[in-house]
This record gives C-alpha cells, sequence and structure tokens, in this order.
C-alpha cells in the first residue's frame, strides 16, 4: 500500500524526522487559508499523486499550464492561480504511463533554502533478508540514472536484525555523503529515526529523494516516498486509514475484496489463472504469440465458484479485455469448481468476446463435461500452447 507524500512526511515527524512546515490542499478554496500558515515569502505547490517524477510532469490540460507537477509560488495569490490550475487536472510522468493521474490533492509547503541535494532509501533485501539502506550524493534525480551513468556514487549497507540499528551505520551515511561536524550527527541521527519508523510501521519501502542540506546547515527531508507490506496492514488501523482508493485500480480494490491476486496490465488478453507461476508462464505465452494480456489475475488453490464468478466479473467489466484465457491446473483447485464458476459469471454478465478454456488436473473430465453442457460459446484447448494460440487468434479474427 501506497500513500501520498504529506501523510509520508506526518508520519515520518512523528519519529522526529526533520521536515519542512506544510498543508494539504484537497480543493482550490483552500489554498489561500494553507499559504497564509506558512511564513513564505516562498511556497512550493506539489501535485499529491501515487507516482514519481511529478515536477518533470506535464498536465493534459492546457489550462493548467506546463510549470510541471511541483511549482514554485513567490506569493499567495499565485499559490492560489497554481492550485486552481493544478486540482483537478490529469498529470502525466514518466511513472503514471500516458493515461497519467489526476490530481485530487496538494500539498502547499514551506520553501527551503538549499545548499545540497542527496538521496536515501530503505528497504527490505530479499536476498540477506535484511534492511538495507541506499544512499548517495546525487540527489533530486532518478537514481536508476545514476546507478547506470556513475554506479560508484551508491552506497548500499545492510543492518543485521539480531543488532539493529547501531551508531557505526549513521556514520556509514554520514561518510557516504561526505557530511563533516554537526551535519555528519545530524545524518546518525537521522537513520536511527528512518530506521525505527521503516520497522516499526512495517514498511516496505522508504525513498527520500532529495534529503538536503539546507545554507541554514540543517538536513531536511524535502520529499518522501513510502509503501507498506500489505500483509503487516491488519497491525497498523492508522496507516490503513491513510489508503487512498482514489489513486488505485478499481478493478484492483475489488479483486482485493474476494481475496484475489489481481494486477492491471496494458494488454487486451484477460487471465484467469491458478497459481503465480502459471500466471506468469501464461501472460509469457500470450506475448510470444504476439499479443499482450491485460491482467495478471492469480485465484488461488482454494477457490469457491462464487471467487471465480468474481474474478470473471472483473474480467469482463474491462474494456480493454478483447478476449479471455482461463488456464487451470488443478490440483487443490478442482477444474469443475472453476468451471461452475465461469458458467454462472458468463450466465450473469454475458459473454461478449471470445472464451478459451484449459483445464488439466483435478476433476478435469467433469470441468469440462460442465463447460460443453452449459450452452456457452467456449473454445476448449488441449494444453497451454494450444490455449494461447486458439485465444490469439481468435482475437484477431480467427
Amino acid at each position: 500500500m501506497n500513500i501520498h507524500e504529506y501523510q509520508a512526511k506526518a508520519l515520518l515527524h512523528e519519529f522526529g524526522v526533520p521536515i519542512s512546515r506544510g498543508v494539504p490542499v484537497l480543493n482550490p478554496g483552500e489554498a489561500d487559508a494553507a499559504a497564509k500558515q506558512l511564513p513564505g515569502p516562498i511556497w512550493v505547490v506539489k501535485s499529491q499523486i501515487h507516482a514519481g517524477g511529478r515536477g518533470k510532469g506535464k498536465f493534459k490540460e492546457a489550462s493548467a499550464g506546463d510549470k510541471g507537477g511541483v511549482r514554485i509560488a513567490k506569493s499567495v495569490a499565485e499559490v492560489d492561480e497554481f492550485a486552481k490550475q493544478m486540482l483537478g487536472a490529469t498529470l502525466v510522468t514518466v511513472q503514471t504511463g500516458p493515461h497519467g493521474k489526476q490530481v485530487n490533492r496538494l500539498y502547499i509547503e514551506d520553501g527551503s533554502d538549499i545548499d545540497k541535494e542527496f538521496y536515501l532509501s530503505i528497504l527490505v533485501d530479499r536476498e540477506t533478508s535484511e534492511v538495507s539502506f541506499v544512499v548517495s550524493t546525487e540527489g533530486g534525480v532518478n537514481i536508476e540514472e545514476v546507478a547506470h551513468s556513475t554506479p560508484e556514487k551508491i552506497i548500499s549497507f545492510s543492518v543485521d536484525p539480531a543488532t539493529g540499528i547501531m551508531a557505526h551505520h549513521g556514520r556509514t551515511v554520514a561518510q557516504a555523503l561526505k557530511l563533516t561536524g554537526d551535519l555528519a550527527k545530524q545524518a546518525e541521527k537521522l537513520t536511527g529515526q528512518l530506521y525505527a519508523a521503516f520497522v516499526a510501521k512495517d514498511m516496505a519501502m522508504l525513498e527520500i529523494n532529495p534529503l538536503v542540506v539546507t545554507k541554514q546547515g540543517q538536513l531536511r527531508v524535502l520529499d518522501a516516498k513510502v509503501s507498506f507490506d500489505s500483509n503487516a496492514l491488519y497491525r497498523h488501523p492508522d496507516v490503513v486509514a491513510l489508503r487512498d482508493e482514489t489513486e488505485e485500480d478499481a478493478k484492483e480494490i475489488e479483486a482485493s475484496k474476494f481475496d484475489l491476486n489481481y494486477v492491471t496490465l496494458d494488454g487486451n488478453i484477460g487471465c484467469m489463472v491458478n497459481g503465480a507461476g502459471l500466471a506468469m508462464a501464461t501472460m509469457d505465452i500470450i506475448k510470444l504469440y504476439g499479443m499482450a494480456p491485460a491482467n495478471f489475475l492469480d485465484v488461488g488453490g482454494g477457490a469457491t465458484a462464487e471467487k471465480v464468478a468474481a474474478a470473471f466479473k472483473i474480467i469482463t467489466a474491462d474494456p480493454a479485455v478483447e478476449g479471455i484465457l482461463v488456464n487451470i491446473f488443478g490440483g487443490i483447485m478442482k477444474c469443475d469448481v472453476i468451471a461452475e464458476g465461469v458458467v454462472a459469471a458468463v450466465k450473469q454478465v454475458g459473454l461478449k468476446v471470445p472464451l478459451v478454456v484449459r483445464l488439466e488436473g483435478t476433476n478435469v473430465e467433469l470441468g469440462k463435461k460442465i463447460i460443453r453442457e452449459s450452452g456457452l460459446n467456449v473454445v476448449p484447448a488441449d494444453n497451454l500452447d494450444d490455449a494461447a494460440q486458439k485465444i490469439v487468434k481468435a482475437v484477431k479474427g480467427g
């Protein structure tokens, strides 16, 4: 689960992390009052969307101006003007894709007198099962660019969970950022605060880009991106309360209600599969035959007919879907359960696109019989390769 920048900063501030003062804004009428709560004379008006690259992004609407999704304002009137332009407009960045994201929230922040910009992130290293820091002197730019052009400027290290964060970790961060004196002490303190927040809130990633040194000699978190381990959210109702469903795909939200593993993709062939590995193989073979999957969908090993029906409805509700491939290998999941769910869903919502079904494993003959006797216009397949070729051919008009 992701949260907005202003929410991430408020959460980090609870752990003592230094941030700039700011006020969230949900409608243009609030911008004037928000700006007056801050000392000025410089304000920063930030679009709040779950995507990076906001400063270099472009709005689709000409009325929103061409200054990007993060703007410097030199007066309260200018803050008000920017808010009216940006709220409700669609911002396109390198991370949103061409469709962009609608800006429903802004963050009006006090301006900072920046001397230096750094990069710092914390994430879980899957190879070592430890929390790892990634630090670089090259802040304010995409870390991917730094990794490609000057990888020697990226320093990373892990924290042993048996000891937790220690003083030498903070010194490592300070040395990596070439900070000395009081700034080194600030870096050491900040390292401990960030690690405490990361662990306490079960974060999956914490990215600060940039972490800045002001001309007044203060370290400050100027931007923060936080995502959480969804499996641990039951322990954090305060974090769940920060969820903004307008930033999420409606189909993915609906799928989560039925405990379905669903991710929207950019293709036009809907997939319903059991097992993540088989789902990945199904998507790969669709690509092999010249088309692209519209989704990743793993119904799981213990799905009921009702859950299968819900999954099928979610797929058919996607206007981009021009064909559907059901690929089930019955182990724990039984083929007849899948067949009953598909038949029930089709009878409820209808079938307007080609449907290819490949069943194998437990109760396969019973599942095929249910499909065959349903009267539905379903194309059976003998194996995965056969299924992929048939759905691609059907979508292409064969």
